[in-house]
């Protein structure tokens, strides 16, 4: 199974990922993080599974409905063709956006009279057992989970085994957890269908593009949207866990949850799109997770709920894995991590309410104190040893870009302070030169002549890149220039880049690591190279899918995607480099 070869649909309180066989082969419900019902991406013979597909199992022609989360899979068989629609509903009802836990399937003849078949087989979770299944008059009732869970369909309920059949008119079919349907499957399922669509289409009118790559920035604004749960205003980093970053590397993660680090750049691109909605719903998430952190010891992640206790990481025994690559892990040891760039990065996430004025609504005294104890934390962590934004597994040293987000705190909270806390402002000014110096002094590297990674090291750090978009050096600043050529030189691989080359305990990485790619176009549009970021970016349009998306890792050679799927870090780079790369509309209309 290829990553290139899935479409994502949800409705930001879940999410599934539809193979172009028809098959759902992930989706755990109720939410992001919950156990998987349907798992065949990581068992493909004992996980469970929801397929429509041709009865001879051809493969499909997978699109969007134009400017939406509705996914169209298109078969072409022998005996007619016919496509399915997966989407889950997801529309403004009665006031407020109306988001059930519902998976709709509907399925439906183009030509000629295509033979398919149908099989609904969820697993209770991790234990992969199989649930009592009852049989109702249109439904299928499974029992054994947290919740109801029931299959409303008007196909024949003796066809649901996997039996082929003569698909002759349109039929539908729900998936629900929690209340069933109770009112006629067909109209319902077609108005949700209109109202879906209408949706989606209206939020997309809204957005903010660039004038060119527009394609690409809307999906890949689509797809970040659906990462946000939106019960709590957590942003997860992925859907999935255990996708590989590489053939072989053993280098498998649970992604499926909040990093405040991933929360911040989704919110910085969700500000490029004009979406201002994410930031108000993030800092009511972020309220309630540095109220339950004493002191302010932010871990580096947490689940949608903003609990972070039990995110033990675990090996799972009897799990094959994606395409057999050993080990699946659930929970993730990053939330034990110190990693303290994540202080800036709340700075940042949190800077346009207070410099804004379109967010003046947000402010509060409650906002204004949480920012300036979070930029207080960041300045007493300048030069602190920390596992750094890649989490490295091995010894802690003084990362560079972790000072970097210190710094860049320090900056946005004395701009901040001379408008709202005039008192502090030259203490946070002071601080912010006094970090910025200790890291020119402590992590240029004339031999290199470039910054490099860790305090008086000498491996380079693709991270660093975002020293242009963050100001910290002036654009015509020769040493900034030089380390986006150096990185770029050094780190090279295939036209993309490492995010970097040293060994973090698991060997030195072999493939590209998406947003380092995106994150250099955007460095080179910042620094006035507009010409070669727009370049760079026409070349690397290739990795995306057929369907605009992007998992976390690349391998050029290959070519093909790694690694955790669809990646909000790889979307969030596209979108940064997208609006660098491209000239303002004054300059195209």
């Amino acid at each position: 199974m290829q990553l290139e070869d899935l479409g994502v649909i949800g409705n930001c309180q879940y999410s599934a990922l539809v193979h172009r066989s028809g098959e759902v082969v992930w989706c755990c419900l109720p939410r992001f993080d919950s156990e998987p019902l349907f798992s065949t991406l990581l068992d493909d013979e004992n996980g469970g599974r929801f397929h429509i597909s041709p009865a001879n199992g051809e493969l499909g022609i997978q699109r969007y409905v134009r400017n939406t989360n509705i996914l169209e899979t298109i078969f072409q068989t022998e005996s007619g063709s016919f496509r399915i629609i997966d989407f889950a509903p997801r529309f403004l009802q009665f006031g407020r956006i109306f988001r059930p836990t519902q998976l709709i399937r509907i399925v439906e003849p183009i030509q000629g009279t295509p033979r398919i078949a149908v099989a609904c087989e969820p697993r209770r979770g991790w234990s992969k057992k199989q649930p009592q299944v009852l049989q109702g008059s249109h439904h299928v009732r499974f029992e054994g989970f947290a919740s109801q869970l029931r299959l409303t369909t008007d196909i024949p309920l003796s066809y649901l085994s996997g039996q082929p059949f003569t698909l002759t008119g349109r039929q539908h079919l729900v998936l629900t957890w929690g209340a069933p349907v109770e009112e006629p499957l067909a109209p319902l399922c077609e108005r949700f269908w209109n109202e879906t669509s209408r949706y989606w289409q209206g939020w997309v009118k809204q957005c903010d593009i660039p004038p060119l790559f527009q394609d690409k920035v809307i999906r890949s604004a689509l797809t970040l949207k659906l990462h946000c749960f939106e019960d709590t205003g957590a942003i997860i980093a992925a859907m999935t866990t255990s996708i590989p970053e590489s053939a072989g590397s053993g280098r498998t993660w649970d992604y499926r949850y909040c990093w405040l680090r991933d929360s911040y750049y989704v919110l910085s691109a969700f500000g490029f799109l004009g979406q201002s909605q994410e930031r108000e719903q993030f800092v009511q998430y972020l309220l309630n997770v540095a109220g339950g952190a004493p002191g302010l010891n932010l871990a580096p992640v947490y689940r949608v709920d903003g609990s972070s206790s039990d995110l033990e990481e675990l090996i799972l025994d009897g799990w094959p894995g994606y395409n057999n690559e050993r080990p699946v892990r659930i929970g993730n040891a990053a939330a034990l991590h110190s990693q303290n760039d994540v202080y800036g990065e709340m700075v940042l996430a949190l800077t346009p309410i207070f410099l804004d004025e379109r967010m003046s609504e947000e402010r509060s005294p409650a906002a204004l104190q949480l920012i300036e104890k979070l930029a207080r934390k960041a300045v007493s962590l300048a030069g602190v040893p920390d596992a750094g934004i890649w989490e490295y597994r091995t010894e802690w040293k003084p990362q560079t870009f972790s000072s970097l987000m210190c710094w860049a705190a320090a900056y946005r909270m004395a701009n901040i302070a001379e408008r709202h806390a005039p008192d502090v402002a030259a203490e946070f000014r002071a601080a912010a030169g006094r970090i910025q110096g200790e890291i020119i002094d402590q992590s240029w590297n004339v031999a290199k002549a470039a910054f490099v990674g860790h305090y008086r090291g000498e491996d380079l750090d693709a991270s660093l890149l975002q020293m242009a978009r963050l100001r910290f050096l002036s654009p015509g600043d020769p040493r900034l220039n030089s380390t986006i050529d150096v990185i770029h030189k050094d780190l090279a691989l295939g036209g993309w880049l490492h995010r970097y080359s040293l060994n973090d305990g698991f060997g030195k990485p072999t493939v590209a690591f998406i947003i380092c790619t995106f994150w250099l176009i955007e460095a080179l549009a910042a620094v006035g190279r507009r010409d070669e970021a727009r370049s760079l970016f026409e070349r690397i349009q290739s990795a995306l899918s057929p369907l605009g998306l992007l998992a976390e890792d690349y391998d050029p050679a290959i070519p093909r995607m790694w690694g955790n799927f669809p990646q909000t870090y790889s979307h969030v780079g596209l979108i940064h480099a997208a609006f660098a790369a491209s000239p303002a509309w004054t300059e195209v209309l």
